[in-house]
């Protein structure tokens, strides 16, 4: 009897996860030093747009600038507020706009620096069970949006690969629902370290069929199994650390 309580002991004790979600997310942060970025300036170029964004303690300005024929646009997103400048003249704009301007500007901002942003006071963290993609193990975090603080998509989800050996970040993948919904998954196609600080470009694939389980998305990618939609470059990244 006492042999077979060991076992049991011995049995939960090796299936619990290692570490947290959170312990995770730390990790990764702290490998890829991008917490100093909280206190920051980043900027760079994405699709012929220019990028900015001020972060100093919580206190956030991001920017988008493009050029379309004589016109300059400039977006301005903050924490209290979203603005829209034409050739400098500021536009007004009725809310459902602000909402979906403000929303453009935040998701590329948002994506440039992960896993930074996984720390936010909207973001639940729950640990999945680990796998194996491509013959590496990794861990798999499951990451939803609480309504208060999630902004227009707090109902998207996401799932997070990061390294058993490095607790880099390697693939994520999103479930959405505006314009239709849809699911997107990204590898890693270059790593590049601006000032000691990972930045990263990505592939991005979509599922041959929609109607699939998001949660095994990974073993789809596995198998080969997703299209290659596109992908995400950050061009001309300069990064300015805050005294």
């Amino acid at each position: 009897m006492r042999y077979m309580y060991a076992i049991c002991i011995l049995f939960l004790v090796s299936c619990k996860p290692q570490f947290t979600a959170q312990e995770i997310v730390d990790k990764s942060i702290e490998n890829s030093n991008l917490s100093a970025l909280k206190n920051a300036t980043i900027s760079f170029n994405f699709r012929k747009k220019f990028y900015q964004a001020n972060r100093n303690n919580g206190l956030f300005e991001f920017i988008k600038e493009e050029k379309k024929d004589s016109l300059t646009i400039k977006d301005i997103l903050s924490n209290d507020s979203f603005k829209r400048y034409v050739n400098d003249s500021l536009v007004e704009l009725s809310e459902k706009k602000q909402k979906g301007y403000g929303n453009s500007v935040n998701s590329v901002h948002y994506f440039s620096i992960l896993p930074l942003g996984l720390n936010d006071k909207a973001v639940f963290k729950k640990i999945l069970e680990e796998t194996t993609i491509k013959g590496k193990d990794y861990y798999k975090i499951e990451v939803t949006f609480s309504e208060e603080g999630g902004g227009t998509d707090f109902d998207d989800v996401f799932i997070y690969w990061f390294s058993k050996d490095n607790f880099q970040l390697d693939y994520l993948a999103y479930k959405y629902h505006t314009n239709g919904g849809g699911i997107r998954f990204r590898d890693v196609k270059k790593e590049t370290l601006v000032d000691g600080i990972r930045i990263v470009d990505y592939n991005n694939y979509k599922p041959l069929n929609k109607d699939i389980d998001f949660y095994n998305i990974d073993k789809l990618y596995d198998e080969g199994k997703l299209k290659k939609v596109s992908e995400i470059i950050l061009e001309n990244v300069q990064i300015k650390l805050n005294k």
